[in-house]
Formats: C-alpha cells, structure tokens, sequence
C-alpha cells in the first residue's frame, strides 16, 4: 500500500497561484494588444484598394507634370535652335501601373512625327534635350553626370550648330554635366561655347589628336 502524497506548503501554493494570475492577466494583455493590432490591420486592408488608386492616380498626375516641363523646355530648344514655330508635345498613355510616351511636333496647328520631316533635325535636339533629362533621373551614386554626343549636330545646317552648342553648354553647365561633342563640322563653328576643341586627324602610327584653337566662324 503506497504512502499518501505529501501537501504542498501554502505559501508554495500561494506563490504558484500568483504566478498563474499574473500569466493570465499578461496573456488577456497580450490579446488585447493583438486584437487592437487586427482591428488596425483589417482598417488598412478595407481601405487598400483605394489607397492604391489614389497613389496611382497622384503617380500619373506627377508624371504628367514632368511632361509638360519637358514639352515647354525642349520647345525652347528646338524654336531657339531652328527658328521655327514648333512646339513638342508628349501624350501619355497609363496602362497597368506601366506609362508610355508619344513624341510629336505641332507646326502651325498641324501633327508631324518627329522621325520625319526636317531631314533629322528636330531630331537632333529633342534626342539631346530627351538624353540629359533621363541622366539626371539617376542616381549619383551609380552614375556620373557625363555625356557623350556623337555627331548629334549631323542632319543640322552650318549656321544652326552654334546655336545648339549654346544650348548644350548652359544645360551641362546649369545641370553640372561633363559634355562630349563629336561633330565633322568646322571648328570655327564652336568656339563660342566650347571649353575646350580637339581635332583628330588619321596618321601613320593611328589617330593623332591635338587641342585646337578654331578657325574665326565661317561668314
């Protein structure tokens, strides 16, 4: 016949129980806690949908922004640079969270696609206008302010290329941009504007290239 088991102490019961109370009462914290923190969450998730709208609708509200202070700033270029009455216009197209953007030109009231007409050189200064404002949306972090311009002055009259070296020089400047212009035009034709001019000429041992000081603009 086995021994009948021994009662605990009361003060050890005691204890044990106050132990127990304040494990009830942190855990009924606890729950409340949670139960406000769901409560938030499902707050939140009731009004997610619309959130998201709104930020969509306030994304493409900025983006178009950034558009019209392309289309007044590149229609500058272009009148400054060809001293036509043209004006860029932009169209943007909101589809899935992605944007796409129409390039064209209003000359007298009337459309024209910027890939024609002009031989190329309303071409010319919206793709350097275009290339500049897209580097300054990087960081500075991962990529230097510099650019290079091959023969971006090609499809440009003589006459009009000063004016477009102009425009390059205070943009690099104001946006503090390093600038490389590449052209097969006359030197003379840069020397208002450009900080320095290199001439490279084919030789027996492979390019030689030397600072030049441009010939007086022809006229």
């Amino acid at each position: 016949m086995s021994e009948p088991q021994a009662f605990a102490a009361p003060t050890a019961i005691r204890n044990r129980t106050d132990k127990l109370f304040w494990e009830r009462e942190r855990l009924q914290k606890d729950a409340v806690r949670i139960a406000g923190r769901l409560k938030d969450l499902d707050q939140r998730l009731s009004i997610a949908d619309d959130v998201s709208v709104a930020l969509e609708e306030l994304g493409e509200q900025l983006f178009e922004r950034v558009l019209g202070v392309i289309e007044s700033q590149l229609t500058i270029a272009v009148q400054e640079v060809l001293g036509q009455p043209i004006v860029f216009k932009t169209q943007a197209a909101f589809k899935a969270g992605t944007a796409a953007v129409t390039f064209s030109v209003e000359r007298d009231g009337f459309t024209e696609d910027v890939l024609k007409g002009q031989g190329g050189s309303v071409q010319n200064v919206l793709s350097v206008g275009l290339r500049m404002f897209a580097l300054t949306q990087l960081g500075d972090a991962e990529h230097r302010r510099f650019l290079v311009l091959d023969e971006q002055d090609c499809w440009l009259r003589p006459e009009l290329v000063p004016k477009l070296v102009k425009i390059v020089h205070q943009a690099a400047k104001e946006m503090q941009f390093q600038v490389i212009m590449i052209s097969h035009h006359d030197l003379g034709l840069f020397r208002d504007y450009a900080d320095r001019v290199y001439r490279l000429a084919p030789g027996s041992d492979g390019v030689k290239i030397e600072q030049a000081n441009p010939d007086p603009m022809p006229g």
